[in-house]
């Protein structure tokens, strides 16, 4: 449990209408923050970062994602399931193969924008 210290809290107790109006007119409903917050327990996977990162920088198939991280192919098909079912990966068929990339341009900025986010 989070302890407060005496600078944390207001010293009485004031509602400011004005900033609540705007707040709840701007707050999305509870089922699309729900969503939202599922989007970000998927981020929450050290395995799955480590699969956008590398997908960030190229499409590849589960063969080269599995060496490349040392995992088998198994298991970076189970991630990569995960990945695709919350749409933040897409797959392409090339003869044989089946190459992985990123779903769009807004997984890209979420991950760069959460390493800019660390590196402050």
């Amino acid at each position: 449990m989070t302890e407060y210290r005496d600078g944390d809290r207001c010293e009485s107790k004031e509602i400011h209408d004005d900033l609540l109006r705007i707040v709840n007119e701007k707050l999305p409903d509870e089922d699309s923050l729900y969503d939202l917050a599922e989007l970000f327990k998927i981020f929450g996977d050290s395995t799955r970062i480590r699969i956008l990162f590398v997908l960030f920088e190229a499409e590849v198939c589960v063969c080269d994602l599995a060496a490349a991280l040392s995992m088998t192919d198994s298991a970076v098909s189970h991630q990569l399931a995960i990945l695709k079912h919350n749409k933040l990966v897409k797959s392409r068929r090339a003869g044989k193969s089946v190459f992985y990339s990123l779903a769009d341009n807004h997984v890209r900025t979420i991950i760069s924008q959460g390493m800019e986010h660390l590196e402050e």
